[in-house]
């Protein structure tokens, strides 16, 4: 099981703090029970506070921890929910967590983000030449007070060397379905989103796309293609355009983007593509055609050729495998008990 911690930070939004714990305890689990199976729980969720104190949140609510941080010997993930108020006083409030944030991810912890928790991270310096995003309302301060972050707030996720950020409140719940698809997989991610009546992560709209990118590479000019394929793989694009966005000959450019991502410009476009569809299909937005011409593709056998390619299956199997609407038909319809 994957060892998971989720901090508690005072003054903050207890959602932030609940819902990494409601997500990832039901991975695996909560979907197979409602099915009448018996679900295998993938993440051991404990909860802390700094001094294993309750934690009084911004609403009435208190949190009650089940550690302090200094019982957790070790952990595979550490989430630290999001503090309330002006940057400064979160910093100040939870001061004694910092050096502790540090610890955990030099003794290979990962470490999540959410919300304005993501600026504890960046006070800690974890998040020094790291892409970022975090709550809308504080990212103009953390621009300010942490310059070596690469702040994106358009973004409601980001991941970089096994910390992930994620934006505002809500957001929460794409990090959190991103982190199990992460770690148990594509299926076990659909499987909780649907028993929990969630929508699969809004990763890829603001620039991930479900298996995340290699952007941990240390080429800036392809990095900055890629970003660049993130905002616009609607467009009509080639080889050509790509080479030209990164200043290089085509030959030049495919050579250093294979060297630094592993796979080809045109295979890396047509990954991007594939996982914005597969959200579109997963929550029955659109029809294939429209989904088809809304990724970038107008010819749609092709867009059926590629969708199958990377993911195994036709646009209509996957809908009928994974859409909102039939899964909800496996939950409540079928009531089948597996022996």
């Amino acid at each position: 099981m994957i060892r998971t911690v989720v901090v508690f930070v005072n003054g903050g939004a207890p959602t932030t703090a609940v819902t990494p714990i409601e997500i990832l305890s039901s991975a695996g689990f909560l979907y197979e029970e409602l099915k009448g199976g018996n679900g295998k729980r993938y993440f051991d969720v404990r909860t802390a506070s700094l001094d294993g104190q309750n934690v009084q949140t911004l609403t009435p609510m208190q949190l009650i921890p089940d550690h302090s941080i200094d019982e957790i010997e070790a952990a595979d993930l550490l989430i630290v929910s999001g503090g309330g108020g002006r940057l400064e006083n979160i910093c100040k409030q939870n001061e004694k967590l910092i050096p502790l944030l540090k610890q955990f991810y030099e003794q290979g912890t990962a470490m999540a983000g959410i919300c304005s928790g993501v600026s504890l991270l960046a006070e800690s310096g974890l998040l020094d030449g790291r892409p970022a995003t975090t709550h809308w309302a504080i990212v103009d301060d953390c621009r300010e007070r942490y310059p070596q972050v690469d702040w994106q707030p358009e973004r409601y996720v980001t991941e970089s060397g096994n910390i992930f950020c994620s934006g505002g409140v809500y957001s929460g719940v794409d990090l959190c379905l991103y982190i199990v698809e992460k770690y148990c997989g594509h299926q076990i991610a659909m499987q909780t989103a649907k028993a929990l009546l969630l929508r699969t992560p809004r990763i890829w709209q603001a620039g991930y796309t479900a298996e995340a990118p290699k952007t941990n590479h240390e080429d800036e000019q392809i990095r900055n293609v890629q970003e660049w394929v993130f905002k616009n793989f609607r467009e009509l694009i080639d080889l050509s355009v790509l080479a030209a966005k990164g200043n290089m000959s085509p030959r030049t450019f495919s050579r250093r983007f294979k060297a630094a991502t592993g796979e080809t410009p045109i295979n890396y476009l047509q990954r991007v593509r594939i996982n914005a569809a597969r959200h579109l299909i997963e929550n029955d937005l659109k029809s294939v055609w429209e989904i088809s011409r809304s990724v970038g593709y107008e010819d749609l056998s092709s867009f059926n050729r590629l969708f199958k390619r990377f993911t195994g299956l036709s646009p209509s199997v996957y809908r009928e495998r994974f859409s909102a609407a039939s899964m909800e038909k496996v939950s409540y319809g079928h009531n089948t008990h597996h022996h």
